[in-house]
C-alpha cells in the first residue's frame, strides 16, 4: 500500500509539470543583440511572440560604445498588408539595420506605420530610415520630440561617439489619438495614454494575444530613468496596467516578463522610492545621504545600478524637499 501511494504522488507530481510547462512555454527566448564597435553593427535579432508581434532586444544596460547606446526594446507587428513599427532606436545606422531585419522577416512588405511610445530619443532617433508620412506619436510625445531633440542629439553624439554618424532628428506627423480601441491593419489593439515616465506614456495591448508593449512605464531588472518622471502618476499607471492581465509583457528597458511580474516589480520599486524620497525629506536628510545609503539590497542586482538610482535621486528629491518645506 505505501508503495502504491508513492506511485500515485510520483505520477500526479509529473502530471502537475506537465500542465504547468505550455503556459511557461509561451515566453521566448529572445535573441539578444551582438554589436561590434569595429564595424559599427548592432546584431539585431528578431525574435517572434504570440499574436504576430515581434521583438528586437537591446542590452539591459546604461548608454555606452560597447552596446552601441542599444538600450531599447524595439518590435513590430506584421499584417498581410505591411509592418507597424514600435520604437526605432537611438541613430540613423539603428534605425537603417532594424529596417534591413524587418525587410528581411517581412520579406519587403511596405511600412504602414511608425510608432514612438514616448519622447525619450531612442524611441525616435532612428525614424531617419523610414518614410516620414508613417511616423507617428502622441500630440504631447510630438511637442516632447521636438522641444527636446537637440539636446538629445548633443549627448548622445558625446556618449556614442561614432553609432551616431548621420543622425538627425525626424519628428513625427501622424498623431495616435489614443482610445480604447485601434486598428494596427487587421489586427484591434487597445492603446491607452498614460503618463508617470513621461507626460505621456502610450501602451498597446493585443487583447488577443494578450502581449502588452508597455514603454516607458515597465522596466524589468533595471533601474527606472527619470528625467521627466512623476512617481505618483506613474505608480497609479501601473496599477492600471497590473488590471489588464497581460500575458507577456514587453518593456522598453530589461527582458519580457510573463504575465505581470515586470509591472509588479517596477511598482514595487516606484512606491519604495516615493516612500523613501517622501521620509528623507521630511526628515530633513542631505541628497548625498540619501545616495550614500542605497537602495534596499533587492534592488542592488538591477541593471544601472548604482549610477541611475543616484540620477532617480538627483532628478526627484529637490521636489520631495519644496513639499516638506510646504511648497515654498
Amino acid at each position: 500500500m505505501n508503495l502504491f501511494k508513492a506511485v500515485r504522488a510520483i505520477f500526479a507530481a509529473s502530471t502537475f509539470i506537465v500542465l504547468v510547462a505550455p503556459a511557461l512555454a509561451e515566453l521566448p527566448n529572445v535573441a539578444k543583440p551582438t554589436p561590434d564597435k569595429a564595424t559599427l553593427d548592432y546584431g539585431l535579432k528578431a525574435t517572434k511572440l504570440a499574436g504576430g508581434w515581434y521583438v528586437i532586444a537591446g542590452a539591459n544596460d546604461d548608454f555606452s560604445q560597447a552596446n552601441g547606446c542599444n538600450i531599447i526594446n524595439t518590435g513590430f507587428y506584421m499584417d498581410d498588408s505591411g509592418v507597424y513599427v514600435i520604437n526605432t532606436g537611438t541613430s540613423r545606422i539603428y534605425g537603417e539595420q532594424q529596417r534591413t531585419l524587418i525587410n528581411s522577416v517581412s520579406k519587403n512588405k511596405p511600412v504602414k506605420q511608425v510608432v514612438a511610445l514616448n519622447l525619450h530619443p531612442d524611441y525616435f532617433l532612428g525614424n531617419q530610415a523610414y518614410p516620414k508620412e508613417a511616423l507617428a506619436a502622441t500630440k504631447l510625445t510630438m511637442q516632447g520630440i521636438k522641444a527636446e531633440a537637440a539636446l538629445y542629439e548633443t549627448n548622445l553624439y558625446r556618449l556614442c561617439g561614432d553609432w551616431m554618424k548621420g543622425t538627425e532628428s525626424v519628428f513625427p506627423v501622424q498623431t495616435i489619438l489614443p482610445g480604447n480601441f485601434n486598428k494596427l491593419g487587421d489586427k484591434t489593439i487597445q492603446t491607452l495614454e498614460l503618463k508617470g515616465h513621461t507626460d505621456s506614456d502610450l501602451v498597446l495591448f493585443d487583447p488577443e494575444s494578450k502581449v502588452m508593449w508597455a514603454g516607458g512605464l515597465v522596466f524589468y531588472k533595471r533601474i527606472v530613468t527619470t528625467p521627466h518622471a512623476q512617481l505618483k502618476p506613474w505608480i497609479e499607471s501601473l496599477k492600471t496596467l497590473q488590471a489588464m492581465k497581460p500575458k507577456v509583457v514587453v518593456p522598453s528597458h530589461g527582458p519580457l516578463s510573463w504575465g505581470t511580474e515586470a509591472i509588479d516589480q517596477t511598482l514595487d520599486y516606484l512606491s519604495w522610492l516615493d516612500k523613501r524620497l517622501t521620509d528623507a525629506a521630511n526628515m530633513g536628510e542631505e541628497m548625498n545621504d540619501v545616495m550614500k545609503k542605497g537602495a534596499p539590497e533587492r534592488f542592488r542586482n538591477f541593471a544601472a545600478y548604482p549610477a541611475e538610482f543616484y540620477r532617480n535621486v538627483t532628478n526627484l528629491y529637490p521636489l520631495y524637499e519644496k513639499q516638506a518645506l510646504g511648497g515654498f
